[in-house]
């Protein structure tokens, strides 16, 4: 069982700012997380997530103080098998009230590559998931996206920056919002010295912010995990979600878990069209056979991140797993804002693509080897090809 992590102190913090809840940072970065520990069963990405005892050269704090997770850009991949990755998921969970700031100095990119910084609830997906970062392959720009159960859509008319696609929340791809500030993803975004995403979960909303690291606000930038954040002069965000009529934030979120992972290939970096589309090799298994076996390529295919943190307001908590998970088998559990999530079930769900995710029984899972859990990945691709 995790112990609770008690919120950050804040003193003379001003009413109505969020005050720091939690931090992510430096030495004790990668304490709180729980590792995945299996292989990509969700998205049918060509790696295996290790678990915390094998993860000591793909996730860890660089002299420099920033956390680093990284593919496996060493071992010789035999053909028919997966390469090495992270996936992990804060032992916290994070309520309506919420504010998040996350600042990265480097994100994952490359043909083949799939990260993303996400949010799910407890019993994914019928608590929400938040998509903060993500991209695929040598995408230039980030994408974000809500996914839900039916009867959440994005209003068609919202006060955002970004390029709105799909409203409805509920398919496969979610409700998207392509980023159009420029640098916010792939080597631009690394060779301009990275950004901020500030991300506000509110009953009013969930409204998503991007800063490249030139014009990051210094309201941002200047505070600390001690002091209170003043959300006020942010502007228009990026990203915005208003709750209403089309979508109840209330009633389509719980309680939010964070995820960080970096897959390869897969049902959205590993179709032909998408992989063609950056990487310009349209043949059949080509993101696999080009870029996963043998040496690899993966040597931009990393997260280099200065802090997440989390900030939020006076009645807004941060509830431990141990302490979701026993208040469902006590009460059922309850949704709102303030409350604790619904849970019925503790399974680690992957983030949404665009293109399709499927499930494997991960009970099967579990007892393949490597090289058959590729063999299944490449005839669930093959499959959806045919249909």
């Amino acid at each position: 069982m995790h112990s609770f992590h008690p919120p950050l102190v804040c003193l003379g913090c001003p009413r109505g700012k969020p005050q720091p809840r939690q931090e992510y940072a430096g030495g004790t970065f990668f304490d709180g997380w729980d590792y995945y520990g299996h292989w990509d069963d969700l998205n049918n990405g060509n790696v295996i997530f290790v678990n915390k005892t094998n993860a000591t050269n793909l996730a860890y704090v660089a002299p420099s103080g920033h956390a680093i997770i990284t593919v496996d850009n060493t071992s010789v991949v035999p053909n028919d098998y997966p390469r090495n990755s992270v996936r992990i998921t804060s032992q916290d969970y994070f309520e309506l009230g919420t504010v998040f700031v996350v600042d990265a100095v480097h994100l994952p990119y490359g043909c083949s590559v799939w990260p993303s910084i996400w949010t799910k609830g407890d019993n994914w997906p019928h608590n929400g998931e938040i998509d903060i970062i993500e991209g695929v392959n040598l995408m230039t720009y980030n994408q974000r996206a809500l996914h839900t159960d039916p009867g959440c859509s994005a209003a068609a008319d919202t006060n955002q920056t970004g390029k709105a696609g799909p409203l409805d929340c509920s398919p496969t791809s979610g409700c998207t919002v392509q980023e159009t500030t420029p640098n916010s993803y792939g080597a631009a975004f690394a060779n301009n010295g990275g950004g901020v995403w500030a991300v506000q979960f509110d009953v009013s909303g969930i409204f998503i912010w991007f800063w490249q690291r030139a014009n990051d606000p210094s309201l941002v930038t200047s505070t600390s995990a001690t002091t209170a954040l003043d959300i006020s002069s942010w502007g228009p965000p990026s990203a915005a979600y208003p709750s209403g009529s089309s979508c109840n934030i209330t009633k389509s979120f719980g309680a939010q878990q964070l995820v960080i992972d970096i897959t390869l290939c897969g049902d959205w970096a590993g179709t032909q069209d998408t992989y063609a589309a950056t990487c310009g090799n349209s043949t059949y298994n080509a993101c696999y056979l080009t870029n996963v076996i043998g040496q690899g390529t993966y040597t931009d295919a990393h997260f280099e991140l200065n802090y997440i943190r989390a900030f939020a307001a006076s009645n807004a908590a941060v509830v431990n797993e141990s302490a979701i998970n026993s208040t469902t088998s006590a009460s059922g559990g309850s949704s709102g804002a303030g409350g604790l999530a619904p849970s019925t079930s503790t399974s680690d769900a992957a983030s949404g693509s665009p293109t399709g995710k499927t499930k494997i029984n991960g009970t099967m899972a579990s007892a393949l080897t490597p090289k058959a859990l590729v063999v299944v990945s490449g005839l669930l691709a093959l499959a959806r090809l045919l249909l």
